[in-house]
């Protein structure tokens, strides 16, 4: 049975959707993974690592359309496979400013996903936490069935676990102790409102914060003690540690100078702080491109951040170190566009009552064709053509020859590519920008 015939239809759906939208597919991406082979054993040694205890910051540069996003949830779905919960925050002046902590952590528990559950986890790990408190007072006590004694005894191996919490954030283990309580006395009202002041969410109701005898909001300081605290719940509820990826660090170029001061000041604070232990079992992955890591407006303002980043890139890229602190994504060749047609081809096909026709009409002559129109309108970068590549062979190409029998892509469809979907960057390969694209 190949991979493309294992895959359940509901996931199947999932990716053909995402592909037909022009955006990267949330699972499964290893049926689409086309050229990273090379990392995989570096990667798998570095996960080791981290659910060993330790912590392990990578950089991954890129140009557009070299598969930065691609790699970023690939590498959280391997994470996954192996028990690690996932989080994935994309860096913007407006929502997401790097150098506001409290509200990247807001973001990171918003999108903190597990085996299973895709965003929105917090709950789960944290009532996990408690079941496994249970689980093991029971191991240890198995004739209790007493209800209250085990609730007395649970709470004491809680507190004894949250030792550790209290140490790194005590706000962090009130918060947990309160939430206990409020579910032992059925107030789920105030649990709700804990677990969000947990999560880092603001406009908390001031009774809810009086109950577990907190107050205020979570402070840019406060946001690292809390990722140590929910770092050493994930472990003691069953996973070895978290993947956290910053993508887009790159939009740091565009904002004030003072502010991109900051965000790099914070990125730096991160490395150290990970380089000195504290977030044990945390995997950062940041994404960027080249000109961040190089330009004058990126990494190198700020030389200490610079030098701990800095690779020699002067080989040629196959013999690139993939255990560096930084990779080089390679942009798509014609081959690599191919090869990733066919897979998207063969998925489709696996999955349609008309998959004969599919595999007879869109065959591998004409994914060739299709590929290189796509690429003469974008003024020859094959680089940046995976995105419409695939949109344009998923929506207008194996959509209607699924539908209509009588559909022959070789007479029927001509490809026509507007300036409105296309991304800015796309538009300028294209020759189609307007001087409303021109960033001054």
């Amino acid at each position: 049975m190949s991979d493309v015939d294992s895959i359940s239809p509901e996931r199947r759906d999932e990716i053909l959707d995402a592909l037909r939208r022009g955006t990267v597919p949330a699972q499964s991406l290893d049926l689409l993974a086309v050229g990273l082979q090379g990392y995989e054993e570096a990667l798998d040694h570095e996960l080791t690592a981290a659910e060993a205890g330790r912590g392990v910051f990578k950089a991954v540069r890129g140009e557009y359309g070299s598969g930065k996003t691609f790699f970023a949830r690939w590498l959280q779905e391997r994470a996954l496979s192996r028990g690690f919960a996932t989080t994935e925050v994309q860096i913007s002046e407006a929502e997401t400013p790097l150098h506001r902590l409290e509200t990247v952590y807001r973001r990171l528990v918003e999108r903190l996903s597990v085996a299973g559950t895709r965003y929105g986890a917090l709950r789960l790990v944290v009532d996990g936490w408690f079941f496994t408190l249970e689980e093991d007072v029971l191991a240890e006590y198995p004739d209790l069935t007493d209800e209250s004694e085990l609730l007395d005894r649970t709470t004491a191996l809680m507190e004894r676990k949250l030792e550790e919490v209290n140490r790194n954030a005590p706000a962090f283990a009130a918060c947990l102790r309160a939430y206990r309580r409020a579910l032992s006395e059925g107030e789920q009202g105030i649990a709700d409102g804990l677990l969000a002041w947990l999560g880092g969410q603001p406009n908390v109701a001031a009774s809810t914060k009086r109950y577990a005898g907190i107050k205020g909001d979570i402070d840019h300081f406060g946001a690292m003690s809390f990722l140590q605290g929910l770092l050493i719940v994930l472990r003691d509820s069953g996973h070895p540690g978290l993947v956290w990826v910053l993508d887009e660090v790159e939009t740091l170029q565009r904002v004030r100078g003072d502010v991109r001061d900051k965000g790099l000041n914070a990125l730096r604070q991160l490395m150290d702080e990970i380089d000195a232990g504290r977030f044990p079992g945390l995997y950062l992955l940041m994404t960027g491109t080249p000109p961040f890591f190089e330009g004058p407006q990126g990494v190198q303002r700020l030389p200490p951040l610079a030098q701990r980043l800095h690779v020699d890139f002067q080989t040629e890229p196959r013999f690139d170190n993939p255990r560096a602190p930084q990779i080089r994504l390679q942009n798509f060749d014609h081959a690599r566009l191919l090869a990733v047609g066919e897979k998207v081809r063969d998925l489709f096909a696996a999955g349609a009552p008309a998959q004969e026709r599919i595999l007879a009409k869109v065959d591998d002559a004409y994914l060739e064709a299709l590929a290189t129109a796509v690429t003469g309108n974008l003024g020859g970068n094959v680089g940046i053509a995976p995105r419409l590549f695939l949109k344009k062979l998923v929506a207008d190409i194996l959509d209607r020859v699924d539908q209509f029998p009588d559909f022959e892509p070789r007479e029927h469809y001509a490809l026509t590519v507007t300036h409105n979907e296309l991304t800015p960057q796309e538009r300028a390969a294209a020759g189609t920008s307007s001087v409303d694209d021109i960033q001054l």
